[in-house]
């Protein structure tokens, strides 16, 4: 379960990859996944509980705490590039996420370690870049939620978003990729295409296959 030699080429089923938040020269979030399959195109990967990961201090005092005002003030934090880091651990769900080269946003399956689906996620984010250790991005905070038969969805931290751009985190530019990406995902959604274009089935992870860690240095940006 290696992971490759150099920033662009594919990772092997079962390889380690770990998917970052860079902003202003920081690493905003880190978490390894284990790659499920990667055509060079669409790259799967798979998250499962126990898998521990780096967040901001605000995200990880907010789990424990259930005070999601904490977790919001984050983002003045985000925006001056003053965080700090914790440890977490994923709990109780199943994710397995889809990535594709130049698209504004990532498509997530969440359901239950029993294979109940859940949701499907659609997360905006900076197009991801791949690197010797997995594949850097930026959330950009606004999420779709959609019913796991397609049946309906709604958009998730809006509110997060505009305070987002009002801090300048956002840039305009930004959002007006941003609100490209949000119509061409309603658009895949309508037309039972891209992430929609199939279910996704129940996934659970090989019986030999650890729980990926963080390599030394997964915080530091310069990797």
């Amino acid at each position: 379960m290696t992971t490759p030699a150099g920033p662009g080429a594919r990772f092997e089923s079962g390889a380690r990859v770990v998917r970052r938040d860079i902003h202003a020269g920081k690493v905003w979030s880190a978490q390894p996944y284990r790659a499920l399959a990667d055509t060079g195109t669409v790259l799967e990967l798979a998250y499962w509980p126990g898998i521990r990961s780096l967040a901001p201090t605000t995200w990880t005092t907010a789990l424990r705490t259930g005070d999601d005002a904490v977790r919001k003030s984050g983002l003045t934090n985000l925006a001056a590039g003053t965080w700090m880091l914790d440890s977490w651990a994923w709990q109780d769900t199943v994710l397995r996420s889809r990535f594709e080269p130049g698209e504004w946003f990532s498509a997530h399956h969440f359901q239950t370690p029993a294979g109940e689906p859940l949701r499907l996620y659609v997360n905006f984010e900076k197009p991801a870049v791949r690197t010797r250790i997995g594949i850097d991005t930026l959330d950009l905070l606004v999420d779709l939620v959609v019913e796991p038969d397609l049946s309906g969805h709604r958009w998730k931290d809006t509110d997060e978003y505009a305070h987002g751009r009002r801090l300048g985190f956002i840039t305009d530019q930004d959002h007006r990729l941003v609100e490209q990406a949000r119509e061409r995902v309603l658009g895949f959604l309508q037309d039972r295409a891209g992430p929609f274009a199939a279910p996704w089935p129940a996934w659970a992870p090989e019986t030999d296959w650890p729980l990926p860690q963080l390599p030394d240095g997964a915080d530091r940006a310069a990797l």
